[in-house]
């Protein structure tokens, strides 16, 4: 059993919590049953699994042990203080993977032969927020999610948490050419969405039965000028009351299941 702050793993697993740390060795950690659940019945590749005694004496815990030895998974014990160091919650419940961030390209995600009904993330800095657009997306059956440069980090501990797992589902890719990215949806035919709070098209009458990509913006800022350059579409989302305007993960379910409703003809 690890006992020591000093054991390699256990400092791996500390610089994980810093961003830079984690672009470099293109690695993440995650805590908690259900994630270990998710991660290790996904396609995603679990490199180490850390576990406190608790956590294994129940039946759950016992299976999830075994099914990462199955996978050839390092599996370490830890002691309880070392889980609740490594832990960003206030209470741990015994278990913690390394996984390694997979190597999505805009291609992966978004094909010319599908239809593609896609979210693009620009400059939202909320984790809560973006993990909660991205369970959204997963929920929605969206084709992906293109996370634009100055969007919070994607494996921020508090994103990964609000993804509820759903990161696992669908395809996540963060980008930093915003042109590229751009440039690649307009050659397949995507038309941009782009929220106003009024002066838009109704969401309800816009077609999103076409490949669209719903741009998702700081509420602050806005979306960034290069977006107007291409092929896009200003929508509004109704409000009758005195709000001035939703908060933008809310607003992005709401567009998702508008177009979840036109395209499978849902009256």
């Amino acid at each position: 059993m690890i006992t020591s702050s000093q054991n390699l793993r256990v400092k791996l697993v500390k610089k994980l919590a810093q961003r830079n740390f984690r672009q470099k060795e293109r690695k993440l950690a995650v805590e908690g049953i259900r994630f270990v659940e998710e991660a290790l019945s996904s396609t995603w590749q679990t490199e180490i699994l850390l576990y406190t005694d608790q956590a294994c004496q129940a039946q759950r815990g016992k299976i999830l042990l075994d099914l990462a030895r199955d996978k050839g998974v390092e599996v370490l014990a830890v002691s309880d203080a070392i889980m609740k160091e490594l832990s960003d919650t206030e209470t741990p419940q015994g278990m913690l993977a390394v996984l390694r961030q997979p190597d999505y390209t805009l291609e992966d995600i978004i094909r010319p032969d599908q239809k593609p009904l896609v979210v693009i993330v620009d400059g939202v800095q909320d984790p809560g927020n973006l993990g909660t657009i991205i369970r959204s997306a997963d929920a929605a059956g969206a084709s992906g999610v293109i996370l634009l440069k100055g969007t919070v980090d994607i494996y921020n501990p508090k994103t990964l948490r609000a993804t509820m797992g759903s990161l696992f589902h669908l395809p996540v890719i963060q980008v930093s050419d915003v042109n590229e990215a751009l440039e690649y949806l307009a050659s397949i035919g995507v038309t941009l969405l782009v929220g106003e709070p009024a002066g838009g098209i109704p969401v309800f009458k816009a077609n999103l039965q076409t490949p669209v990509g719903i741009i998702v913006a700081n509420e602050g800022a806005g979306p960034r000028e290069e977006i107007f350059r291409y092929n896009h579409q200003k929508i509004t989302i109704p409000m009758p009351g005195c709000a001035e305007s939703l908060n933008v993960a809310i607003a992005t379910s709401i567009i998702l299941y508008e177009a979840i409703r036109q395209r499978h003809k849902i009256q």
